[in-house]
């Protein structure tokens, strides 16, 4: 979980099978408060769902219900987190799903089922 992304859980372990260091903490703890938003959860839902897993910035400002600079920040924060991509054409940003972010912060907070037999 070090960089700008979240890396697969197989490199860090989780929360209940290992001990997490300090920086895998403050990252996780980054992402975690990037996502601890109902407008950018709301975010990742619709660029998600959208076309080709891709959204404009011009796509999500009606749905949302807030102005495009408060959409723009909000973007920007999962970008900053790792959760989203960027890519500038023309005028208008399209922001994309990294793969497997999400994945991997459900991972990083997954606990192994123990067999209660």
């Amino acid at each position: 979980m070090t960089g700008a992304t979240m890396t697969t859980p197989e490199c860090c372990g989780t929360l209940t099978s290992d001990t997490l260091s300090a920086p895998d903490a403050a990252e996780l703890a980054r992402t975690l408060k990037a996502l601890a938003d109902p407008a950018r959860l709301r975010l990742i839902s619709l660029v998600a769902s959208h076309d080709g897993a891709e959204a404009c910035v011009c796509d999500l400002v009606e749905p949302l219900g807030l102005s495009q600079p408060t959409v723009s920040h909000h973007l920007k924060v999962l970008v900053d987190a790792g959760l989203l991509t960027r890519d500038k054409r023309g005028v208008w940003a399209y922001y994309a799903l990294v793969p497997g972010a999400l994945e991997a912060v459900a991972g990083a907070l997954a606990s192994p089922v123990a067999d209660p037999r």
